[in-house]
């Protein structure tokens, strides 16, 4: 592969998921690649044992509380309750894994963009990752601050009779969804100093672009057994997203 990326505005959201499943393979980038997809096996694998194990209970658990004259109900709502199951489960875990990882995910980014644009790799490589720990976990933080009170809503919703288990399942897939965008691409605008609140705007300025990339994600983010390759290829695929439409519009920075 060129050094120059080409791949312009024609690609899709979800198009950029692929191409990170080119880029992670690229020499000089697989190493930045072992410690995140080591945390990832790790915490996912255990999440969907788990989660395979008491799922059934958990849903039939739930539906118990429909009103008996919606309980023919329980035929349609137990599928988009399993998926709600497998988006909220697959977000926490791959939220506590992109914690852990944040330092060496943003590394990974990096890297790649320089390798994308046909620049000079950084030098300082880990001297730089502890150097810059203490801004990584804060930027971490701030977004736990954006997702949480709009998630604590959603699941407030879930638990309404009838409307919560129709409406907030297919509302909480397209919200982790936009999470999941935030989360990856987040990296790349984090190595250079770009505020939350400008990333943020940058991304809705094409939602269509931004929740096909996180749909995708969070589309094998639940899909046992890829789910464990999923972070550096995120990482990855929003670089080079990163690089292709946000890259000059923020080269102030």
């Amino acid at each position: 592969m060129s050094q120059q990326h080409v791949i312009k505005s024609t690609t899709s959201g979800a198009g950029y998921f692929f191409q990170g499943l080119k880029l992670v393979t690229q020499p000089g980038i697989r190493r930045f690649v072992i410690i995140p997809l080591i945390i990832n096996i790790l915490l996912l694998g255990g999440a969907f044992a788990t989660l395979l194990t008491h799922l059934s209970g958990w849903i039939d658990g739930w539906l118990s509380y429909l009103p008996s004259w919606l309980e023919w109900l329980s035929y349609v709502l137990w599928p988009l309750i399993a998926i709600a199951a497998l988006v909220t489960f697959s977000y926490f875990f791959s939220t506590i894994a992109n914690w852990i990882a944040a330092p060496f995910n943003g590394l990974l980014a990096e890297y790649l963009e320089a390798k994308l644009t046909g620049k000079e790799a950084p030098d300082d490589g880990f001297k730089a990752l502890i150097k810059d720990l203490p801004r990584t976990m804060g930027r971490e933080w701030t977004k736990l601050k954006y997702y949480l009170p709009k998630a604590i809503g959603l699941l407030i919703l879930m638990w309404i009779p009838a409307i919560g288990q129709t409406v907030a399942p297919v509302l909480w897939f397209l919200f982790s969804a936009w999470m999941m965008t935030i989360q990856y691409v987040d990296y790349p605008f984090d190595n250079h100093k770009v505020p939350f609140i400008d990333m943020r705007d940058a991304l809705k300025e094409n939602r269509g672009r931004a929740l096909s990339f996180g749909a995708i994600v969070m589309f094998f983010t639940m899909t046992p057994i890829i789910n464990l390759l999923v972070m550096p290829v995120a990482v990855c695929g929003a670089t080079a997203m990163w690089v292709d439409h946000y890259r000059e519009q923020f080269k102030r920075y």
